[in-house]
């Protein structure tokens, strides 16, 4: 269990070159004409985490399973999009189905390669690709407010898309005040309410220092998360053997290969935490949002165990790997018992007594 996070941007940006990258497969073609990508590509990547590995270790387990993150590289939209140019409405329905979105935007000059707008700015791309989104919402909110479709709504929903619609018609990007707004809006399929990290693709001169172009979107774009890679790059170190990869990113002054970066930076945005499970048969990694209640995060392991859920026997990584084991944690008295009201911490190591 992990997150979808879908890929978007101007054709030939590079989406499908980090696409490839990210989940060290070839299966996104990376052509230099637009919609090169037709159909979203989608690819699952292990969030590999030393303290499974370890777990897995001192549990003896006969598997170990990470828990992952599923990347899509859906179709370059154009300006238009919402209006169906380019490949348009398919564009949108694909964005909708994710969890959060990369703005890839290109920060490099190539002869080699076409702009679709024939020059490279970035933050007029971003601005493409958020007038594109809002457009869409404005679309949908406008169709939720007409006279028929008014009456399935509630009073306190009626005057969220009225005062979302007048956050739309300013070009301002829809804020959320409370959770209510957020499950509301998210089951519209609206766009904008859409976690998302800009990332600048740049060359290999400027992956350590940036340039004009990064420095752009950064001071455009200061409250917003953003990552710098160089697309091609983190190709060429998915492609080779694990002590190699190490020599050339230390070659290249590399600390962090740009999947590590969005899984940090992923996990951050959408306020996510790993708990644990580990025994004899499989230790395994699983992500629950932060302040996720013990029958809420044993849910994720099996639906009807929410229902079900008696207690919860906590154990802090730290102290399994002290201690090494549950049972000497339990002797030890670092094995808590904590009932339905117990917030699940990040590293936990949880088994769950449940209801048969």
């Amino acid at each position: 269990m992990g997150f979808k996070c879908g890929i978007v941007g101007l054709p030939n940006v590079g989406k499908s070159t980090l696409f490839n990258a990210l989940t060290a497969s070839k299966n996104a073609e990376a052509a230099n004409f637009p919609f090169c990508t037709i159909d979203p590509n989608i690819g699952i990547v292990d969030v590999v985490d030393e303290r499974l590995d370890q777990l897995t270790k001192l549990s003896n387990s006969k598997k170990k399973i990470y828990t992952n993150i599923t990347f899509v590289d859906i179709a370059g939209l154009v300006k238009g999009a919402s209006k169906g140019e380019g490949l348009g409405n398919k564009f949108l329905s694909h964005i909708r189905e994710v969890d959060a979105i990369i703005h890839l935007v290109r920060c490099f000059e190539s002869d080699k390669i076409t702009h679709v707008n024939s020059k490279i700015n970035p933050v007029d791309d971003l601005e493409t690709i958020k007038t594109e989104i809002i457009l869409s919402d404005l679309d949908i909110i406008q169709k939720k407010l007409e006279k028929g479709k008014k009456k399935l709504l509630q009073e306190k929903e009626i005057k969220i898309l009225e005062e979302k619609l007048n956050q739309l018609n300013e070009g301002k990007e829809i804020t959320i005040k409370d959770d209510f707004e957020k499950e509301f809006l998210s089951s519209l399929g609206l766009l904008s309410v859409k976690p998302k990290i800009i990332v600048c693709n740049v060359d290999e001169e400027s992956l350590a220092g940036g340039n004009t172009f990064t420095e752009s979107v950064r001071k455009t774009y200061s409250n917003e998360k953003i990552v710098t890679i160089c697309a091609d790059i983190e190709d060429q170190i998915m492609g080779l053997d694990n002590s190699e990869r190490e020599t050339f990113m230390k070659e290249i002054g590399l600390n962090k290969t740009g999947l590590n970066q969005l899984i940090k930076e992923g996990y951050d945005l959408l306020n996510l935490d790993t708990f644990f499970t580990s025994g004899p048969e499989e230790s395994r990694a699983w992500t629950v949002e932060k302040n996720t209640l013990a029958p809420k995060a044993a849910s994720v392991i099996h639906t009807d165990f929410e229902k079900n859920f008696i207690r919860a026997e906590v154990v802090t990584y730290e102290d399994f790997i002290k201690y090494g084991s549950a049972e000497k944690c339990k002797e030890n008295g670092k094995l808590r018992i904590e009932g339905k009201d117990y917030i699940v911490k990040d590293g936990d190591v949880l088994y769950f007594r449940v209801n048969p």
